[in-house]
């Protein structure tokens, strides 16, 4: 069932806090895909939804963030998270594992963080007419919250006023992967935050650069966070990107409800220019003041934008010889070394600024000083098209999940795992036959015409080209090894008739 959001009003002007009750609106931008953290992180399984720094992902930290936050407004109750649509269903079940409220955004494709922020602004306005926006990519890591909160109040209050804010990172070292600010003299009303006026954005810089850049002590880091209202946003993209607001605006007034999602009208959202918030508006606020003036907030709270492996090692806790290790790995005179096993033994002995990360169906072993090179090594997988950089061996689904255990000619076994009360599509295939084995739980199998059900320790047959449907009756997790057998054995040879999740 859908239903329509109507249209903000777009032209909405800046009032101050005493005509509209402001609250503060997390919006986390979930789009990311993470290529410098392969093999964890994969295109249908990006960083953002994997649990690289503890028990929960990366999202769900973020969801969790702006929690108790105190600065002189309410907290909306309902976070607006924007999420490409090939990633709705995982960042669904995320959302509801951390019980956090969100109006889940939909990009049919992606058009970077300027339309997506367009997108959760225009949502905003729709709702509550006006609200502060704190805005942060779903992927990075915040390590002392008080700290977090505390320049976010600052933000805040300088955002109330009608200011672009972005949370500039003090560096600790000249570092090339970042962008910089630079900043200039005092904001007014800055009080004792430091707050700065926003001179100019620069470009990762070359190492030379990025040390001149930390001893002038006017660049920080770019760290990809911003505040504002969603007003102010309006009128500056109004005014910068007058297309980028266009298309969003249309995408949004076409748009519908659709379960847990919102759907953008697709046309509308593809026509817009892909942009980031700091190439459409951002850079634009030194030479052209005429609609918000660029603010920058210092923000030390051990944030990390969590972009590579080497990243990940200088934020977990490390042992006496500086190695990090996560999963079934053991360390012999090995020094400054990363490791992360998924399910095997790794045993690093006399390793030295290695990272080693191993998965079911990959392993990557990297000097820590070339680990932004792994994007490389991706590309190449795609150009290959392997299967490795899209999906894991274990692939998520609406319904559960299934582990692809072996394959070979002409067969192919999986592990199939339905929630309680979850089902499958009723579908059919042309190349391939199916066997069902249930390992545990209860299995309601529609085949053609009959419905019946298969208990523990029995199975089912599906002939080729036979219509048929998998679900899980129970109130415990059905198990199943699936047995494939045929000419062709890929995904796409699937013909769904009815799914409960609206996948075609």
């Amino acid at each position: 069932m859908t239903a329509h959001i109507a249209a903000p009003d777009v032209d909405i002007r800046s009032s101050n806090a005493a005509t509209v009750k402001l609250k503060v609106h997390p919006v986390i931008l979930a789009g990311g895909s993470g290529t410098r953290l392969w093999p964890m992180s994969r295109e249908q399984h990006p960083k953002q939804l994997i649990d690289l720094l503890g028990d929960e992902s990366l999202l769900q930290s973020t969801t969790r963030r702006l929690d108790a936050l105190d600065a002189g407004y309410p907290v909306a109750d309902q976070l607006v998270v924007v999420s490409n649509e090939e990633h709705r269903f995982t960042t669904a079940e995320q959302l509801r594992v951390s019980g956090k409220a969100a109006r889940l955004v939909l990009e049919p494709v992606g058009r970077d963080t300027a339309p997506a922020l367009t997108i959760a602004a225009l949502s905003i306005i729709a709702d509550a007419q006006d609200g502060l926006m704190v805005i942060m990519p779903a992927d990075h890591a915040v390590s002392d919250i008080a700290r977090f909160h505390a320049s976010v109040s600052a933000g805040v209050q300088q955002a109330a006023l009608g200011h672009i804010v972005t949370m500039g990172i003090v560096p600790t070292r000249a570092e090339t992967g970042y962008g910089y600010i630079r900043v200039g003299e005092a904001a007014p009303n800055a009080g004792t935050s430091d707050a700065r006026k926003l001179d100019r954005f620069v470009e990762k810089p070359h190492l030379e650069l990025a040390q001149r850049y930390v001893s002038s002590g006017e660049y920080w880091w770019n760290s990809g966070i911003f505040i504002m209202r969603a007003s102010t946003w309006i009128r500056a993209i109004k005014h910068f990107q007058p297309a980028i607001y266009s298309a969003c605006a249309q995408a949004f007034a076409g748009g519908k409800t659709d379960g847990d999602f919102f759907r953008l009208q697709r046309d509308a959202f593809c026509a817009s220019p892909s942009n980031s918030i700091d190439y459409a508006v951002m850079e634009r606020l030194n030479t052209d003041t005429s609609v918000c003036a660029g603010v920058v907030v210092p923000l030390d709270a051990g944030w990390s934008d969590v972009g590579s492996w080497d990243a990940i090692w200088q934020i977990l806790p490390k042992d006496a010889d500086q190695n990090v290790g996560r999963g079934h790995v053991m360390f012999e005179g090995a020094a400054s070394t990363f490791a992360h096993s998924e399910g095997r033994l790794i045993a690093c002995v006399g390793t030295q600024d290695l990272v080693v990360v191993e998965t079911a169906d990959a392993i990557l072993v990297a000097d820590r000083s070339r680990v932004q090179d792994v994007k490389k090594v991706v590309g190449r997988i795609r150009t290959q098209n392997g299967p490795e950089a899209a999906n894991h061996r274990k692939v998520h689904r609406p319904w559960g999940y299934y582990d692809s255990v072996d394959t070979g000619e002409r067969f192919q076994v999986k592990r199939i795992v339905v929630k309680p009360g979850a089902r499958l599509s009723l579908q059919m295939h042309h190349h391939r036959a199916e066997h069902w084995i249930v390992v545990r739980g209860t299995a309601l199998v529609t085949r053609g015409e009959e419905r019946f059900i298969v208990s523990e320790n029995e199975s089912a047959y599906i002939p080729l080209g036979v219509t048929h449907r998998l679900e899980n009756p129970g109130k415990m997790p059905l198990e199943i090894i699936e047995v494939q057998s045929g000419s062709y054995l890929g995904e796409d040879d699937i013909v769904r008739f009815d799914d409960t999740y609206g996948r075609q």
